[in-house]
């Protein structure tokens, strides 16, 4: 008990916390604007990765930071689009589709590394996202400005879906497709467009990882928050402000795990640290879940005039 209360009066405990958390909160929005709008996108873990190594390739090749950031949206809204055409556009199972795309995603991005870089056993590195220096805010002035940019996204995320037009016919497009085309709304431009926006978040949460976490791109490091995303935003009743509640609170089990491995006094076997955080997040979906009110048309293909 010491030990972890060690832990949590400890500052760096909490920059990380913070740091884990964000291409959560990046990629949770991601899936949230796509099922909104009606449409799941299992597309993200792939996404993630495409981002991951675009965005850092974008900048090992030269270009700046924000320049890479850029590429790795531009890169999750190509597969967005491509989810778009398939789910809203053909009306395809939007599982199929999505696993699809994680696979195209992830498959092209590691064939992409091995063959710009086919004898190199290290991967390289960049200048990643630097600290915060100059914001007088303890904690967060530790963060790079991906941190900053993930957390100012949420207030207006909310803003957009519950104060806006867009946001109402965005939510009516994933509540009653119908009545939003009776209304005058394009329920297929206003899905495509969603699914687009998203998975643009979703690249971006990818680049995080190789702009600011670290610093070189590597197999396998997206590590499953693809699917945790998709896990959080079901915990956060699909509201971004709860979604940025679910984030930090699995990367205060993460980073707590970390911490745990890392005290020379641990009690229990490794494997059992490195699923707590699951498990801990598993409960509270359990226990989230059974009051969730879900988008109604989620996962329903609509087509214009069907009743």
């Amino acid at each position: 008990m010491s030990d972890v209360m060690d832990i949590l009066g400890n500052a760096a405990f909490w920059v990380a916390v913070l740091r884990i958390a964000t291409p959560l909160i990046l990629g949770t929005l991601g899936v949230l604007l796509c099922e909104r709008a009606g449409v799941l996108n299992l597309g993200i873990e792939g996404i993630m990765v495409a981002g991951a190594f675009a965005g850092w390739f974008a900048v090992y090749a030269g270009a700046p930071l924000w320049a890479g950031v850029a590429v790795a949206a531009l890169t999750g809204a190509v597969f967005g689009l491509l989810h778009a055409l398939l789910t809203v556009g053909l009306a395809r199972s939007q599982h199929v589709s999505g696993l699809g795309i994680t696979l195209l995603a992830t498959a092209l991005s590691y064939y992409g590394y091995r063959v710009s870089f086919p004898k190199v056993n290290t991967p390289p590195t960049i200048t990643p996202f630097g600290a915060m220096d100059w914001l007088p805010i303890p904690i967060l002035s530790a963060q790079t400005e991906l941190t900053l940019f993930a957390l100012l996204l949420v207030p207006v995320l909310a803003y957009v879906l519950y104060r806006t037009p867009l946001g109402l016919a965005l939510r009516m497009v994933g509540e009653n497709p119908q009545a939003a085309e009776g209304q005058g709304v394009s329920v297929a431009g206003m899905r495509t467009g969603a699914i687009v926006a998203g998975s643009a978040l979703m690249g971006v949460a990818g680049a995080f990882l190789t702009l600011s976490a670290f610093n070189a791109f590597f197999f396998n490091m997206v590590n499953g928050r693809g699917w945790i995303c998709v896990a959080l935003v079901v915990f956060a009743s699909w509201r971004p402000g709860k979604a940025l509640l679910g984030a930090l609170l699995f990367a205060f089990f993460d980073a707590l795990q970390l911490r745990l491995q890392q005290s020379g006094d641990a009690l229990l076997p490794y494997q059992l640290y490195l699923m707590l955080p699951y498990l801990l997040s598993i409960l509270a979906l359990v226990l989230v879940a059974r009051k969730a009110s879900y988008p109604q048309a989620l996962m329903k293909p609509y087509r214009k005039g069907e009743r």
